[in-house]
């Protein structure tokens, strides 16, 4: 439980890093932040799958570039559901998703399986390799 808290809260930080890179992103407050990360997580949890399989053909063709335009498109749909947050138009909705996907991506990579974030020391052996 504590995982999907911390990975909720990571999708919404990286919502607001969205509204703050790009003027066409407009978040109204933080429980519009909060309220457009869950809408977002569970349209990516069962509707991004299923579109994902049926663009597959389209999909291979443009070496998996597609899913961008899939994420673009369940961010534009997130705006259409929740008030307050508001996405301008296609493109920047593609690039919209590709901030928070990076930011995601960047986040998340310091929470472990368990849900919690993780250090790791390292340290050099006599050999002078990290273990």
């Amino acid at each position: 439980m504590k995982g999907i808290l911390l990975r909720w809260g990571i999708l919404t930080l990286a919502i607001l890093a969205a509204a703050y890179l790009l003027e066409g992103i407009e978040v109204g407050n933080f429980g519009t932040a909060l309220a457009a990360a869950a809408i977002l997580a569970i349209l990516n949890a069962f509707l991004r799958p299923l579109l994902i399989l049926l663009t597959l053909p389209i999909n291979i063709l443009s070496l998996g570039l597609f899913t961008f335009v899939i994420n673009a498109l369940l961010l534009k749909l997130v705006s259409v559901v929740i008030a307050g947050f508001v996405v301008q138009g296609f493109w920047v909705a593609l690039v919209g998703a590709l901030i928070i996907s990076l930011v995601s991506w960047l986040l998340t990579s310091f929470v472990s399986d368990q849900g919690r974030v993780e250090v790791i020391n390292l340290r050099q052996n006599r050999k002078g390799e990290w273990q």
